[in-house]
């Protein structure tokens, strides 16, 4: 007699979603897409996984835990309700493509595996779901973004600003690094398709866009030519009511070359271009970076910033860094320390390495014992808390705007972000998110700002 399909029950039409995203913008990005497709089923987002009828879990696989939190999270949700009922349970993301099988075999109340380069085809594949578990973790030759329903929200800093995914995918094969496997080949979309999702943006009141991409400073309009992510920086400046753009992740390799040269000249010329650059370096050991495959050197890497803080001088810096990577050794960390002193960050993350399947530097030799790599990134993070508190005291006294995102841990307060991505803090009566005020920074702390508002001038105020 055979085994029931443990993924078929009955279940009244599905009424409500929510979609809990891990990991990076980008998946905070496709979080928002899919909730789009949702919302145009005539679904309703709600903001509790108790409170909906399809749950989606849109997972990162960049590091080590990343499967255990879903299948925690799968462990909860596939318990009875109150009413006897379960939701319908969606797994997404980069878990799912790399490990769909096993998440089938694992987890057999999930409903629905869908990869990141597929999930433009949710609605169908919640349908399918009805009949028993649907699974998608295809790598389409056709990209999914012309296959997606409208944005309807701002996902993002409270509608203050919003991510716009320009380039997915990535080429350069990091020996520690699953994302060309999840995430497939490097393609960039239509600078046209941009331009006119970020004019909709702009109409619904966002004034940050921060454009995303596994490598975006290889943004190309069309393969061999079009407009550079300079190029298309430029364009979105001209939008009407578009005040700032960010963007992020970069790689050091694509900042070498015409490409990296008219990136810094936007820097110097756009000034709806803010002064930040998230540039990883992962290593300041160029012998390490060469087992990583990174295919820059500590001395390229620098020579870059060097060119970044030539043409604008206030630039703030971030980056990521690996420790414990194989056979890295304490003189190889200590040239890690010293980068960071060198570069002077303003914020930086940092991991321990942890292998991921299938990844070269999984079976290399000289991996690094867990209490070596614990001692080691403490030492590190205590190098980047120094250098993110001395990059913030070095503000105090400047006059810039900020963008107020969301409110303070006190009543009056709110939290902007200054156009070096420092959370400040000020008490504005009459202000609200979303807007853009005036302030002068007046503290620092390792995350943040403190600042009070710029008051008018009696000249200014008569003038009014």
């Amino acid at each position: 007699m055979p085994e029931p399909d443990l993924h078929v029950t009955s279940r009244p039409p599905a009424k409500t979603y929510h979609v809990k995203s891990f990991g990076c913008q980008m998946n905070v990005y496709d979080s928002e897409r899919m909730g789009d497709l949702l919302s145009a089923q005539g679904l309703a987002g709600v903001d509790s996984a108790e409170a909906a009828d399809i749950v989606v879990l849109n997972t990162c696989h960049i590091r080590e835990r990343a499967a255990e939190k879903l299948y925690s999270d799968i462990g909860r949700l596939r318990l009875p309700r109150a009413d006897g009922s379960r939701p319908t349970i969606v797994a997404a993301g980069c878990v799912a493509q790399a490990q769909g099988e096993e998440i089938a075999i694992r987890a057999p109340d999930v409903d629905v595996i869908v990869g990141p380069l597929a999930y433009h085809r949710l609605p169908d594949l919640l349908k399918q779901a009805q009949s028993g578990r649907a699974i998608d973790i295809d790598m389409p030759e056709v990209p999914k973004f012309g296959s997606l329903a409208p944005r309807r929200t701002a996902l993002g800093k409270a509608g203050a600003g919003a991510f716009l995914t320009v380039q997915e995918g990535c080429d350069k094969f990091c020996t520690f690094c699953v994302v060309p496997y999840t995430r497939g080949p490097e393609t960039s979309r239509p600078a046209a398709d941009l331009i006119a999702e970020a004019q909709a943006l702009a109409a619904r009141g966002v004034k940050e866009i921060t454009l995303l991409g596994q490598n975006v400073n290889a943004y190309a309009d069309r393969p061999g030519g079009g407009l550079s992510l300079a190029g298309l920086i430029r364009a979105l400046a001209q939008i009407d009511g578009l005040e700032r753009i960010r963007y992020t992740t970069s790689h050091p390799r694509d900042m070498e070359g015409a490409g990296g040269d008219e990136l810094i000249a936007a820097h110097a010329q756009v000034p709806k271009l803010m002064p930040y650059m998230h540039l990883p370096v992962q290593s300041g050991s160029s012998r390490i970076l060469k087992a990583m495959n990174r295919a820059h050197t500590r001395e390229s890497y620098l020579a870059t910033l060097a060119r970044l803080r030539a043409v604008r001088p206030d630039i703030a810096l971030s980056g990521d860094f690996i420790v414990g990577f194989p056979g890295e050794t304490e003189a190889d960390f200590q040239d890690t320390l010293s980068i960071v002193r060198d570069v002077q960050y303003a914020a930086a993350y940092s991991f321990k390495y942890s292998i991921r399947p299938g990844t070269p530097a999984a079976t290399m030799a000289d991996q690094v014992p867990e209490a070596v790599k614990d001692e080691r990134l403490a030492r590190l993070q205590a190098a980047i808390t120094e250098s993110s508190l001395a990059f913030n005291r070095s503000t105090i006294g400047r006059r810039c705007t900020v963008l107020l995102e969301r409110p303070g841990r006190k009543p009056g307060q709110l939290i902007g972000k200054t156009p070096w991505l420092q959370s400040a803090v000020v008490s504005i009566p009459g202000a609200a998110i979303g807007d853009l005020i005036e302030i002068t920074i007046v503290d620092a702390h390792p995350n943040s700002v403190e600042a009070i508002p710029v008051m008018p001038s009696s000249s200014e105020s008569a003038a009014a």
